[in-house]
C-alpha cells in the first residue's frame, strides 16, 4: 500500500483538454494558497487592497485558514490530474459548485461595502462557464481514432 495509487489514467474516456484546465484550476487554487498564507497581510491589503482597520489579525488568520485549504484542494486536484483521471469529473463538479457559490457570495448575497471587489470575485466569474465547458468535455467520451 502506498500514498500515491497506481495510474487510473487508462480508464479515463473524456477530454484530454479537461485534464489540462483540471491542472490550471489546481495551480490557480495552489498559488493563491500561498499568497494566503504566507504574505503577512495574507493578500488582504497588498493584492485586494481591502480596508481591514483594527481587525488586521483576524482577517490576517482567516485568509490563513482559506490559504490552507486551497493548498490541500490544489494538492488534491494536481494528484487526480496526474493519476486519477476518472475522478476529473468530479472534481471539475466541485470547482464548479465553489465557484458558484463565490460568486453568488461576492455579488449577491455579500456584496463588500463600497463597491470595491477584490480580483477573485472577477476571477470566479470568468472561471464558471469555463468550468462547465470543460466539465462537459469531461463527461462526454472522446472519439478514438
Amino acid at each position: 500500500m502506498s500514498l500515491i495509487p497506481a495510474s487510473l489514467n487508462d480508464r479515463y474516456a473524456g477530454a484530454r483538454s479537461s485534464v489540462v484546465y483540471l491542472w490550471v484550476v489546481a495551480a490557480l487554487t495552489i498559488l493563491p494558497g500561498l499568497i494566503h498564507s504566507f504574505l503577512p497581510d495574507g493578500g488582504a491589503q497588498s493584492i485586494a487592497h481591502l480596508e481591514v482597520g483594527d481587525k488586521g489579525e483576524l482577517v490576517r488568520g482567516l485568509f490563513a485558514w482559506e490559504g490552507a485549504t486551497q493548498l490541500a484542494m490544489g494538492a488534491a486536484m494536481a494528484m487526480v490530474a496526474w493519476r486519477c483521471q476518472p475522478l476529473v469529473p468530479f472534481f471539475l463538479a466541485l470547482a464548479l459548485l465553489e465557484r458558484a457559490l463565490m460568486s453568488l457570495d461576492g455579488w449577491v448575497l455579500l456584496p463588500p461595502s463600497g463597491g470595491h471587489h477584490p480580483p477573485e470575485h472577477y476571477a470566479s466569474l470568468i472561471s464558471l462557464p469555463l468550468t462547465l465547458i470543460f466539465l462537459v468535455l469531461a463527461v462526454r467520451p472522446r472519439e478514438r481514432g
